[in-house]
């Protein structure tokens, strides 16, 4: 990563994490962006550039034609989970900390895979939050378009194969919630897949 885009990756982690610098009020940076993302109408679309250009680059983003980016909003929590009408103990009623199976990262993959069916996931990286929702920017690929074709990065993603990788969980959100990424002390039951370990690892 180019020293420029250190910088700027470190005024948005700042921001992220809103703290206060001599120079800039980086919370209120924040709830500027979140009060543009609420603002936004449908919760998916299309922008010019993403908000984030060092993490999407890191990501396989590039300024060229085939290559989109897509806002998603995503609602917070588990869902609603209905109470049991039998009778048990209160133990045993399992509505609370239930979460779906799909995290939320994925869920936005797929909202913008089913909202753009000529075009594939590359990736995707959080946004920001609010009291109710999750904002996510999704990177997008054309795999007939001649330049992505011609691309010695992004031709990959032009096979067969690779088609649908969002539903199929094949991203890096996607391979993360099904608990093929193993990475430290903890994930010791993320192998040698989640639904193996009775899904422990989520």
């Amino acid at each position: 990563m180019t020293s420029a885009n250190k910088y700027i990756q470190k005024t948005i982690q700042n921001e992220y994490k809103k703290k206060r610098d001599t120079n800039y009020d980086y919370r209120q940076i924040y709830t500027k962006k979140l009060i543009e993302f609420r603002k936004l109408e449908g919760s998916i679309v299309k922008v010019d550039k993403p908000s984030n250009i060092p993490r999407a680059r890191e990501l396989g983003y590039k300024a060229k034609q085939g290559v989109s980016v897509v806002f998603v909003k995503v609602r917070k929590g588990g869902g609603l989970i209905l109470r049991p009408k039998n009778a048990r103990r209160p133990k045993r009623m399992g509505i609370n900390k239930i979460t779906r199976r799909v995290s939320i990262q994925r869920m936005a993959e797929q909202k913008a895979d089913k909202a753009f069916e000529n075009l594939e996931v590359l990736n995707s990286y959080y946004v920001g939050e609010d009291g109710q929702k999750k904002y996510f920017e999704v990177i997008m690929v054309d795999p007939n378009h001649p330049s992505i074709i011609n691309d010695m990065d992004l031709n990959w993603i032009v096979s067969e194969k690779h088609s649908s990788r969002a539903q199929r969980g094949l991203t890096s959100a996607g391979k993360k919630n099904r608990g093929l990424v193993k990475k430290g002390t903890g994930t010791e039951k993320a192998g040698p897949s989640n639904r193996a370990k009775l899904r422990k690892a989520k």
